[in-house]
């Protein structure tokens, strides 16, 4: 396949496909992964021989143990030339585990869509992945089918409540609850539902958006326990009254049954690397236009059994960081220790003006300007007291005058820059990153403090995010979606965090703006109050809550080949 041979030519010699590297790993039993960082086999509830949930009993008997050392891993904004956040994350796991700390490393779950679209897969890379590959790029343990069920019970109840007879006295024009499916569909966007007759229900105007945008999804990554996770449940807010009241999932009844269908999926999914230590794949929120963070479930459960842990936060520093910091480190009281900022000479030189055909010829001049991107994330980490490090991810194009102009630039900036090797080789090719990262986090230099406080008014806080991290002039918006953010303060709401729903490939609201833009102004097109996550959503330009497939899916390369192994996963 395409790809697969691109990933070939990648060292400059013939090395297995990602899908092939993973399916001859040597798995250990997960009951054994689970033991060795102290989950006894019974608090284990195994799906099959290697993949788990942890129990929910055994996590609060956790308690009070101390934390260990959290670190973020990051990256520059996503450019077609790659970036490998993911298989950074792992790799750094892995490399802590190598030196001797007890290391776990934190992921989200793939989305169907994108592995069917766009990525074909979001389990790492080369020698740097969680496995068992295909099952977590697939159904997994099924946390996304029981979010969707979840979230469409909601859509069914609403509208069964209307049809016998509105109680609740919803205006039809102001449901705000929508359905979700965990696909890539454009043709599902907009519809118009009930249409078939009286027995149908009333016809109106709603649509899908994919299930990692669900407040569902929100909601099962921010929540702290059962109890906590229903409460938010019933939070939600699925429409208004003509007087503009809201409605409440909690007035539909709805919560109990929600939580019901959400009770597994609320415990994280422990799984191993390739190198057989312990990883969290939880949750999958887009960074894009959600919160993009893995569960804080299993981020605090991870910090408990180990020293050291590893998290991503979806796209570029722009938007996962942002949101990891002010919105789920907020929520959840953590303190993370370091940041690591993946950036790649490919993905920087396309910032500095190169097409992806001439990637692969050294360009120093084109480099260096690109780096202002690199530059701009190191920034706007800074601004929350993080102490950060550059992670070059290497690829075989890479030249020696390539990485030291990194490695100087980044020494300018007053951070060092690290060539990792990890996706050729492992956690041997990273060894020099987790020795960094781990003085790094022990030095006390963090300092976290979100980018607003609480009391901020809502559009104020969008503009802070605005101007300080896209380097925004101002925000733009209709005095409809001002009016709706003094409503939301009206009902209580102003303290909220704000979530920006923005293109991941620029800091600006125009894809095609690379490098690190100025003078631009952030669009807000619509806000939405999704009150039992705990943000408002701020929605920019053309940012889509459904995404579309491409002109050639990787869904035209993924079948099963003769000895009925899945093919084209890469």
């Amino acid at each position: 396949m395409q790809i697969e041979t691109h990933r070939k030519r990648r060292l400059g010699v013939i090395v297995p496909s990602d899908i092939e590297i993973a399916r001859n790993s040597a798995m250990k039993p997960i009951t054994e992964i689970g033991s060795a960082i102290g989950i006894p086999v019974q608090s284990l509830v195994p799906y099959g021989h290697d993949k788990a949930k942890v129990a929910a009993a055994f996590l609060r008997s956790l308690g009070d143990r101390p934390d260990g050392k959290l670190i973020l891993v990051t990256a520059i904004n996503p450019t077609p030339a790659g970036e490998g956040k993911t298989t950074t994350t792992v790799g750094l796991g892995d490399g802590l585990n190598r030196i001797g700390r007890s290391a776990m490393i934190c992921l989200r779950e793939p989305s169907l869509g994108p592995c069917f679209g766009v990525k074909g897969g979001a389990a790492g890379g080369g020698y740097a992945q969680v496995v068992p590959m295909e099952d977590i790029n697939l159904h997994f343990t099924g946390d996304f089918h029981a979010i969707t069920a979840a979230h469409n019970l909601l859509a069914a109840l609403i509208d069964n409540h209307i049809y016998w007879g509105n109680a609740l006295d919803f205006d039809l024009r102001r449901i705000a609850w929508r359905r979700v499916v965990d696909m890539n569909d454009r043709a599902l966007r907009e519809i118009v539902g009930s249409l078939g007759g009286v027995s149908n229900g009333f016809p109106r105007e709603t649509g899908f958006d994919i299930t990692v945008a669900s407040e569902v999804m929100a909601i099962l990554c921010l929540a702290e326990d059962l109890a906590d996770l229903e409460a938010r449940l019933g939070a939600i807010i699925v429409g208004y009254r003509r007087d503009k009241t809201p409605i409440f999932a909690r007035d539909l009844k709805a919560d109990g049954a929600m939580a019901v269908l959400l009770k597994d999926a609320l415990q994280p999914n422990l799984v191993q690397t390739l190198e057989n230590n312990p990883a969290f794949v939880h949750g999958g929120p887009f960074a894009n236009i959600a919160h993009g963070c893995n569960s804080i479930v299993a981020t605090k459960a991870a910090l408990r059994l180990a020293d050291f842990v590893v998290t991503e936060a979806g796209f570029g520093a722009d938007l996962g960081a942002e949101k990891f910091f002010d919105i789920k480190c907020r929520k959840a009281g953590l303190q993370p220790a370091a940041a690591v900022v993946v950036a790649t000479i490919r993905a920087l030189k396309m910032n500095g003006g190169v097409a992806k055909a001439d990637l692969g010829r050294e360009d120093v001049d084109a480099l260096r300007a690109g780096c202002v991107n690199l530059g701009r994330h190191i920034e706007n980490i800074r601004k929350f007291g993080v102490p950060v490090i550059v992670a070059i991810n290497h690829f075989s194009s890479d030249t020696d005058a390539e990485v030291q102009t990194i490695v100087d630039y980044a020494n300018g900036q007053g951070v060092d820059a690290v060539l990792c090797r990890h996706w050729a080789q492992g956690s041997a090719g990273i060894s020099e990153l987790a020795e960094k990262v781990a003085a790094l986090a022990n030095s006390g230099e963090a300092d976290f403090r979100p980018l607003y406080g609480d009391d901020l008014p809502l559009l104020a806080k969008i503009e802070r995010v605005a101007r300080e991290i896209y380097r925004a002039d101002g925000v733009t918006a209709d005095a409809s979606v001002l009016e709706q953010l003094l409503a939301f303060e009206a009902q209580g709401y102003g303290c909220l965090p704000v979530c920006i729903a923005k293109t991941q490939y620029s800091f600006s609201s125009d894809p095609s703006l690379l490098g690190a833009p100025t003078g631009h102004s952030l669009p807000i097109r619509e806000v939405r109050l999704s009150a039992g996550a705990g943000f408002v959503v701020a929605i920019t330009g053309e940012i889509r809550t459904m995404p579309g497939l491409p002109r050639s899916p990787s869904a035209e390369r993924i079948a099963l080949n003769e000895l009925g192994q899945i093919e084209g996963l890469f």
